[in-house]
């Protein structure tokens, strides 16, 4: 086996869509090329057929090689709860919520166990594809950083570092990056990679040699910038977070400040006459064609906050006009008469009255759902899959919206529907029915299967790789 690392100067420097990238093209070249991010950091994770977690990216990049995704290609997971608090998930089994400074104190004997996974992966693919998290020279954290050079040191690999020029200081980024090296680590870089750029590719000319007068390592060529080549969204609201023109009839994804699993909104970009965007706007809410109530971290603390922004009224008189309101996974949760945390297993023990949209209440336990599902709608079948905490009970008979695995599963009263459901608008009928209850069926593209359409976007990166890279080293050390 042999290792090659996508390192990147900071976080959002491109990192996860060059790795997917590789993935494909590796894939394309004929070699068994897998995933691998030793440690991430991600409240939008993705469920193996084993239940276990890990982060989206990896799962992306793993469908990009041809893999199933499984729990070792992101052995470390962590799902921030807040500033300083997240969820440890070791190889897909959720852990315990510790403190930054706790966890540190660990790093020594999780290394061990990722040292474990790295030696598992040797026999079993031609290449492991390494993603780095952040930058590979924090100083204060170099020691402690289960990420970059610590995985590249120890399968004997090579990296190529991407630097990204749609920030500006590209020069400082690339140079200072390679710079602060360890002169072991530095000498296993294969090249740098202009990420993201816009504008005329003229006005750079001439960075080959200006990164050539400071250090060793090559530039291999630019990579330009894609909005429409985005498989997954990771973290954040990536690009996409406004999808469509202004004119046209909108879907309102309340932008939660712990927010999670935001990629189940990436298939409505599919739909070039419906706008998709992530909002925090009271306008936006009352204009919206139907709103969406995405998953969440820490659901008490969001539905805090929708009421402490007046969000919540504006939720009620939009579904008591006929808007459609979805909530899926907490903002399922959200929509019900309360949610209850005894144990106080999401922060402080108590309870909070919902929305009161759904008859249902909700009760936190230690255990955590995570599985994959086979969905259902009225004969339109897809996978999803579920990760949640909460255990929901419904206080009066009412309408399932789907079915899952035979199985009722989530439900619908009139416009206001609810489900645990990841991955829900995938499947285009459902698409199609929300934009109908919202009024808007006309504006639909034609059905277009997200699937199909990921699998066209990881053809198109991998051409991009090939065009505008010099790639003969990347080759020459893969035995290509």
């Amino acid at each position: 086996m042999k290792s090659l690392s996508i390192l990147g100067t900071s976080s959002d420097a491109g990192k996860s869509w060059v790795a997917t990238a590789f993935c494909a093209l590796l894939k394309r070249k004929g070699l068994n090329v897998a995933p691998f991010k030793a440690q991430n950091m991600s409240n939008n994770s993705f469920v193996t057929l084993e239940g276990g977690e890990i982060g989206r990216a990896q799962a992306a990049q793993a469908e990009a090689a041809g893999l199933r995704p499984i729990a070792e290609m992101n052995p470390v997971l962590l799902k921030p709860c807040g500033d300083s608090t997240s969820q440890v998930v070791f190889r897909g089994v959720p852990g315990p919520h510790v403190e930054a400074g706790k966890y540190y104190e660990t790093i020594g004997n999780l290394w061990e166990k990722v040292a474990e996974v790295l030696d598992w992966w040797n026999s079993r693919c031609d290449v492991l594809l390494m993603e780095g998290a952040g930058s590979p020279v924090e100083l204060n954290l170099m020691q402690r950083d289960l990420a970059n050079l610590l995985p590249v040191a120890y399968t004997k690999g090579r990296w190529l570092l991407c630097c990204d020029i749609e920030r500006g200081g590209v020069f400082a980024q690339g140079i200072g990056t390679v710079q602060l090296m360890p002169e072991a680590d530095r000498a296993r870089g294969l090249g740098l990679i202009i990420n993201k750029f816009r504008g005329d590719l003229r006005l750079f000319k001439g960075a080959e040699a200006h990164f050539a007068k400071h250090i060793d390592i090559p530039m291999l060529g630019t990579l330009p910038m894609r909005y429409d080549l985005q498989p997954e969204s990771e973290d954040g609201f990536s690009k996409q977070a406004v999808h469509g023109n202004p004119g046209d009839p909108g879907i309102a994804w309340i932008a939660l400040p712990r927010v999670s699993n935001t990629s189940d909104a990436q298939p409505w970009t599919l739909d070039s006459g419906i706008r998709m965007y992530w909002t925090r706007s009271a306008s936006d809410l009352r204009n919206a064609s139907a709103i969406v109530i995405p998953g969440s971290k820490n659901t008490i603390e969001d539905l805090r906050w929708l009421r402490e922004q007046g969000i919540d009224t504006i939720i009620r008189e939009r579904a008591a006009g006929g808007v459609p309101v979805v909530g899926i996974c907490g903002g399922y949760q959200m929509l019900g008469q309360s949610i209850s945390d005894p144990d106080g297993i999401a922060g402080g023990a108590g309870t909070i009255e919902g929305l009161g949209l759904l008859p249902l209440n909700t009760s936190y336990a230690a255990e955590k759902c995570v599985q994959q599902v086979n969905a259902d709608w009225h004969g339109a079948t897809w996978q999803a899959y579920e990760i949640h905490m909460g255990r929901t009970e419904l206080t009066e008979a009412v309408e399932p919206l789907l079915r899952t695995d035979d199985k009722p599963e989530g439900i619908r009263r009139n416009n206001v529907w609810g489900t645990y459901l990841h991955g829900l608008f995938e499947a285009p009928a459902v698409r199609r029915a929300l934009a109908q209850a919202a009024g808007i069926e006309n504006h639909c593209a034609p059905e277009q299967n997200w699937q199909d359409h990921k699998q066209w976007v990881f053809d198109q990166m991998a051409d991009l790789l090939e065009e505008h890279l010099d790639l003969d080293s990347v080759y020459r050390y893969l035995d290509l």
